[in-house]
């Protein structure tokens, strides 16, 4: 296992940090940093060194474990952007944005092991798409977060490679999975923003687990290059931010074109998705209510009570609300597209794409038993591909989307839905039932609201938090629109936070 302390010569650099005047790093926005550090108030050395000693105080002694390496050169980055802004210079729109990356994005000067202790070496040759279009903004990557081993587990957050991590809003408490590293630790402000990577549910579960905004873009608009897969027609990388304006600076860099991604779409992405950040962008829209993602027969009363208050709040916001919304055949479409175990294809592809990978084939893993206990069912079932034949050409299929005529269908119906109602968007609750607890991930797995209508159609989607229960656990309040509405999307959810302010952050974190 990798060492997560930092090295006794960093820690020398973070002692000799001196900081004009003191920052409250709780909750701090990438505004609230940027304001500090242009008024001199903090030098960006400043910024990196209090998140990176959050971490060190709160990470291990609470039982989180959300970090899992943290960046050795995140200090010298901070050095440089303060000498730039020493010397006047022009800085880009994500100067000293200290960010929590998943360990399945890959970063070329640091491990990324996509959770997975058979990569616990594996540097790679370059940083992922993303991530390259988020340090050429200025963001600093100041650590890496742990994530469910290959990303197999939307439940819980276990990998081989880190160990577990806790609900950092309760540790008894998983903080679903896989992106939970990168939840938990945006929570508990390790770091300013985060990104995470959904197949079904692994940006917007989490997010909904502790009280965040997360996005899952539509299949096209975003690029994969350089992060590790689990379904490369299913995968979308996106951020995980503790606010909603937050989100949309880092989509706004994210966002476009990537040839090196065959299912990136030119031409898609709008010109500045700030624009959409409207005080005002609920009034006049029409949201319809999807029963069939709510009225489950064990869906918690407690959180569906939360969630029509959430609708009672957009309709006093302006908000037309069309209840039910019904998709035709929904439920029959969505039980014909199944699951295609294309990983072990995915990952051939992707561990082709290193300089030298320490294997070609993840099945050599599974046989060798190189994995933590509670990734084996999964990884039984997703090792059953073929290694070096694209799923098209199987002998009994697994078509890649676009050209998957169930998921197509589905697409077509809801959309139609969405036309004949004049809905702008479809509302549902981003989990139905509370987080499992940590002891029982997989026993208690149920709730989960995010493996069916979003990824199958490959639709845009959002989840704001929309309160909390009882026992102090968030639930998130999940926005669909038609493909490449991300920002209508970030409209209704940018409103909607602005108007209720849910948002809390854990306790004993300050």
């Amino acid at each position: 296992m990798l060492k997560k302390l930092l090295t006794v010569a960093l820690l020398i650099l973070v002692a000799q940090v001196v900081v004009a005047k003191e920052f409250s790093f709780s909750e701090a926005t990438i505004k609230d940093i940027q304001l500090a550090v242009n008024a001199g108030d903090i030098s960006c050395q400043g910024i990196v060194a209090g998140y990176i000693a959050r971490i060190e105080t709160y990470d291990q002694s609470r039982n989180i474990n959300a970090i899992t390496e943290i960046n050795p050169n995140a200090l010298q980055l901070a050095a440089e952007i303060d000498r730039a802004l020493a010397q006047e210079e022009v800085m880009p729109e994500l100067f000293c944005t200290p960010l929590l990356i998943k360990d399945n994005f890959d970063t070329a000067d640091m491990v990324t092991t996509g959770g997975s202790m058979a990569l616990a070496e594996s540097i790679p040759p370059d940083d992922a798409f993303m991530i390259r279009k988020l340090k050429e903004a200025g963001a600093i990557v100041l650590a890496k977060t742990n994530m469910a081993e290959w990303a197999f587990s939307p439940r819980q957050t276990v990998s081989s490679s880190y160990g577990r991590t806790a609900n950092a809003y309760n540790t008894n408490y998983v903080p679903a999975g896989s992106s939970g590293g990168t939840a938990s630790g945006i929570a508990a402000s390790f770091g300013v923003a985060g990104m995470g990577s959904d197949t079904g549910n692994s940006i917007r579960g989490p997010s909904s687990h502790l009280a965040l905004f997360g996005i899952r873009s539509t299949i096209g608009l975003t690029s994969r290059d350089g992060v590790i897969p689990l379904a490369f027609d299913r995968d979308i990388a996106g951020p995980m931010t503790r606010t909603v304006e937050d989100g949309v600076r880092l989509f706004n860099v994210i966002a476009g074109h990537d040839p090196a991604d065959s299912l990136s779409v030119p031409e898609q992405r709008e010109d500045n998705y700030l624009e959409f950040l409207n005080i005002n962008g609920i009034a006049g829209k029409r949201l319809g209510v999807f029963r069939s993602l709510i009225d489950h027969a064990d869906a918690d009363e407690e959180i569906k009570s939360i969630f029509f208050q959430a609708v009672a709040d957009l309709e006093a916001a302006g908000a037309t609300i069309i209840d039910p919304f019904v998709i035709t055949d929904f439920e029959t479409i969505s039980d014909s597209i199944g699951g295609c175990p294309r990983f072990r294809y995915d990952m051939w592809n992707y561990l082709n794409s290193l300089d030298d990978p320490p294997f070609v084939d993840v099945n050599e893993v599974l046989q060798a038993g190189n994995y933590a206990v509670q990734s084996e069912p999964s990884f039984n079932y997703f090792s059953q591909g073929l290694l070096d034949v694209p799923p098209d050409d199987w002998e009994e299929p697994c078509p890649t989307w676009p050209n998957h005529p169930e998921r197509n269908q589905l697409l077509n119906n809801t959309v139609a839905a969405m036309d004949a109602a004049a809905v702008d968007a479809i509302l549902f609750p981003t989990w139905s039932n509370p987080p499992a607890q940590i002891d029982r991930g997989r026993e208690d797995y149920r709730g989960d609201n995010n493996q069916l209508l979003v990824p199958d159609a490959g639709l845009p989607a959002v989840t704001v938090p929309m309160g909390f229960l009882e026992i102090g656990l968030p639930a998130g309040l999940q926005i669909v629109g038609r493909p490449f509405t991300e920002g209508l999307l970030i409209e209704i959810a940018f409103a909607y936070e602005q108007r209720t302010q849910h948002r809390r952050p854990p306790s004993g974190f300050d």
